[in-house]
């Protein structure tokens, strides 16, 4: 019987669909936990397809590259180092399971499917995974590791059966998405989890952005006091090792590396940046390319871009109109200049000409109306649809989620992108961050130091510049007000008379909530975006496009 135990805690960037990259992955964590004298290296969640897989994981020949794979893998572990606790996906008795999968002496030794699949926001695997039994506790050189899955961690009852079979740590295996306060729930369930069991947890996170989503790390080590022993650092891919002393009273673990907490608006432009990099470097993009308007969002969107993948890698475009303020085009040149990126100007003077010669005959009697503007709008959107072909780099869309909530926004003009990182950010949060990118400078950001965003764009009234003396309020509440009843429609799904209680013009709520349905046809046409709050647009809330109810209200 062991009395000591070393357990590597592994955050891993793995790739979806990449299946001999995230081994290679593994392995190099594998022999960096060797160096460090580890019986034991732990993943996070389904880390060899890469997570989440969604349909892609029900692919036969995806699923026999897995499981060849993992055998491979397997059989070094055969060599003496090591042994592998890993997630994957796993057939088995003509089952597909969301897997633990213990490798230890050449064989995979122990095999632990996922008993409680979630199926709400974000996630389906209900639809993907057969559940797996009420898990019992998982051998492992004399010792019995109580191994979760994720989910299986957020409700009592994983834990009672480990608990009942004889388990000794808990060890859970996660692929746990980035959404505010996420990281405090998760310490509060395993806090909760420690005090029913008795036992001491390992929490194992993934890290990296995939697609919407983005894992932030974050792994930690709690005692069977409930007291924090190790804190890994969010955003960061990393391997720790945990040093474990059998004592009177069960598994202690030693005092290890704590990071320390993160600012709210920094895990924020740490979501975007980690996003929007893993996205263009995943998809193998050479760079991202901006409408620089002078505007707030489209700063604060090439800001969060530098950061990301570097100057040398953003190419922004301002693209004036007759309408463009020179305070817009000093703006744009200005923020340029800090966050240093090339810049552009292409005016599309030329094009609304050609529009309005083009259209004239049909639309001679009739008076110029928001048409005209979104003329405007699209001939940005084929300017910069036209570069991105032309060079191959990726447009980044700008809207923020007060605009795409009421539809404040024009299809195919500056909807055009193939991601947008301020896509769950609200308007009042646009403004806190580019304060705050003014005033630091995240972990491992590329852009430089110091203010990058000047001081007019954030204090100028926002403006779409389509018309003379246009502002957003013309067409929009307040965007504290505004972004205050959203929040309570999105995230919190609560009534006209219960927003109206908290001191909201009743008429007013009643206009957004039909603005925000309405405007569900062009959400489902815009590009991807880093998930950010509890209810992202996407998967996370999913409404019908053809929807009357509020007429009814």
């Amino acid at each position: 019987m062991m009395d000591t135990l070393a357990i590597s805690l592994a955050q891993i960037n793995p790739t979806v669909g990449d299946i001999r990259g995230n081994l290679g992955l593994i392995r190099n964590a594998r022999a960096a936990a060797a160096r460090d004298g580890a019986d034991l290296l732990v993943t996070g969640e389904l880390v060899v397809s890469g997570y989440p897989p969604e349909d892609l994981v029900l692919k036969r020949a995806f699923q026999d590259l897995i499981k060849d794979e993992v055998n491979a893998l397997a059989k070094e572990t055969a060599d003496g180092g090591p042994a592998l606790l890993i997630g994957a996906p796993w057939r088995q008795d003509g089952n597909l399971s969301n897997a633990a999968l213990l490798l230890d002496g050449g064989v995979i030794a122990e095999i632990r499917s996922k008993f409680d699949l979630p199926n709400y926001g974000v996630f389906d695997e209900k639809r993907l995974f057969a559940p797996g039994p009420c898990p019992a506790a998982m051998p492992f050189r004399g010792v019995q590791l109580g191994v979760m899955v994720c989910e299986d961690m957020w409700t009592p009852a994983a834990t009672k059966c480990l608990t009942d079979s004889g388990a000794e740590i808990l060890v859970v295996l996660n692929g746990s998405p980035f959404e505010a306060d996420k990281p405090e729930v998760r310490q509060d369930l395993a806090t909760a989890r420690v005090a029913e069991s008795g036992l001491p947890l390992i929490y194992v996170n993934l890290i990296g952005g995939q697609d919407e989503l983005v894992f932030d790390g974050a792994s930690f080590v709690l005692g069977a006091d409930g007291k924090a022993c190790i804190r890994l650092p969010s955003w960061e891919s990393q391997i720790s090792t945990s040093r474990w002393q059998r004592g009177a009273d069960g598994w202690v673990c030693a005092a290890g590396e704590m990071a320390g907490p993160e600012d709210d608006l920094e895990a924020v432009w740490r979501a975007m940046t980690l996003g929007l990099r893993d996205y263009v470097n995943k998809n193998f993009f050479p760079g991202v390319l901006i409408g620089l308007s002078g505007g707030i969002d489209s700063a604060l969107s090439a800001a969060v871009a530098v950061d990301a993948v570097g100057a040398d890698r953003v190419h922004c475009v301002m693209m004036p109109s007759p309408y463009t303020s020179q305070d817009s085009l000093e703006d744009a040149a200005e923020c340029a200049r800090l966050l240093g990126v090339k810049l552009d100007t292409i005016p599309i003077d030329p094009a609304m000409n050609a529009f309005d010669d083009m259209l004239k005959e049909v639309f001679v009697q009739h008076p110029p109306d928001t048409t005209e503007e979104n003329i405007q709008a699209r001939s940005r959107g084929i300017t910069l649809m036209a570069l991105s072909n032309k060079f191959g780099y990726m447009v980044l869309s700008t809207g923020n989620k007060s605009e795409m909530s009421v539809g404040y926004a024009t299809l195919y003009g500056d909807m055009c992108g193939g991601y947008s990182v301020l896509k769950d950010v609200y308007k009042t949060t646009v403004f806190e961050l580019a304060r705050w990118r003014n005033r630091h400078v995240a972990g491992d950001a590329l852009g430089p130091e110091g203010r990058v965003i000047p001081e007019r764009i954030i204090t100028k009234p926002p403006s779409a510049e389509l018309k003379p003396d246009q502002t957003d309020q013309d067409s929009l509440p307040p965007y504290d007000e505004l972004d205050a009843i959203l929040h309570c429609l999105i995230e919190k799904e609560m009534s006209r008379d219960e927003i109206a209680a908290r001191g909201h013009d009743r008429e007013m709520v009643q206009r957004v909530w039909q603005m925000l349905d309405r405007a569900e046809y062009k959400r489902r046409q815009a590009p991807p975006g880093v998930k950010i709050t509890g209810r992202a647009f996407g998967r996370d809330r999913r409404y019908p496009l053809t929807n009357g109810f509020t007429s009814h209200i």
